[in-house]
């Protein structure tokens, strides 16, 4: 089914799964964009368009956040397009004063270029204790010891009338200079904990969410880097493309009588390799075309021939491929 007149889509690349593709900074952006541009109305996790101080987002496109990806595809909740959220910053109380300056230039310097109504900020009351690390399987995983205190600052901000939330919290700086990722290749290190703190606060709170890691170590990246990783490398802070995103993402309701619903969905467009998520299997469950992408490959092995046995899903070669035949449809 339509929306608005016009096709709608998801194009999701998970995060912290070493995605060719969307598995560094803003890289799939160009790719979501040529969907877009094409009169369709597409649906995208932050991952696919955060890019540093950069953002590929655009007006048709819906920036929801993992864990509202998963209920939405469930039929548990719908979107309302929006563009003029109410966002509320939480930043972690472990941020040293310097890099607190730093985010706080940040989030005026948006709020006075872009417009975006970043209505309050808060601090955290407690460290939040954000701790991440990588898998032998090459994938981005993490723990947060003090997740709580991230909820309470969350409710701080609701009552200020907030109806989006970002988040920033301390992360140690990577050992050395993290080269597979300046690199274009491996997984994407915060990636994992990043999903965590975010998925916490969509799911107690049923708003728009995403994060942004603030790192001690603000100086610029002088060595030349991969052009997918380039546009975390130019910048001191991440938080100008959750902003720009959050600024338009979906708002959140139980109500199946009002705005998107799941059966409005008309594809569904993932990387060859990464189809085990709760997008893939409902959309099986729907019967709702999905393009799985070969020339996005990511560290893990779902593909079609290892899940499903009979399936809608579709093997293209390119995103390319995978447009002009949505286009055709």
């Amino acid at each position: 089914m339509a929306y608005n007149n016009k096709k709608l889509g998801a194009f999701i690349v998970p995060t912290g799964i070493g995605a060719s593709i969307g598995g560094y900074a803003g890289d799939a952006s160009t790719y979501a964009r040529k969907f877009a541009n094409n009169n369709i109305n597409l649906i995208v996790n932050p991952n696919v368009v955060n890019a540093g101080c950069f953002s590929g987002i655009t007006q048709n496109m819906l920036y929801t956040e993992g864990y509202t990806l998963d209920s939405f595809f469930k039929g548990e909740i719908n979107l309302i397009p929006s563009n003029n959220n109410k966002i509320g910053i939480i930043y972690d109380k472990a941020i040293p004063q310097d890099v607190l300056n730093v985010h706080i230039n940040t989030q005026n310097a948006v709020k006075t270029v872009y417009g975006v109504d970043i209505h309050a900020y808060t601090i955290t009351k407690e460290p939040v204790g954000v701790e991440f690390y990588m898998t032998d399987d090459g994938i981005s995983v993490g723990d947060v010891k003090n997740i709580s205190t991230l909820g309470k600052s969350c409710e701080e901000l609701l009552t200020k009338g907030c109806d989006a939330i970002a988040i920033v919290c301390l992360f140690e700086d990577p050992e050395g200079d993290n080269e597979d990722y300046a690199n274009g290749e491996g997984a994407d290190p915060v990636g994992g904990v990043e999903a965590i703190l975010s998925h916490y606060i969509s799911k107690h709170y049923k708003i728009p969410c995403a994060h942004s890691p603030a790192f001690v170590d603000y100086t610029i990246y002088p060595d030349i880097v991969n052009p997918k990783s380039a546009s975390e490398y130019i910048t001191p802070t991440f938080l100008p493309c959750i902003l720009l995103g959050l600024s338009q993402a979906p708002k959140i309701i139980t109500d199946q009588n009002i705005g998107i619903n799941i059966k409005d969905v008309d594809f569904l467009v993932m990387p060859h390799n990464a189809l085990g998520s709760v997008p893939v299997l409902e959309a099986q469950q729907r019967n709702i075309p999905t393009y799985a992408i070969r020339e996005n490959s990511s560290e893990l092995d779902i593909t079609k021939e290892k899940l499903f046995k009979t399936s809608n899903i579709i093997e293209v070669d390119t995103y390319e491929e995978c447009l002009n035949q949505i286009l055709k449809s």
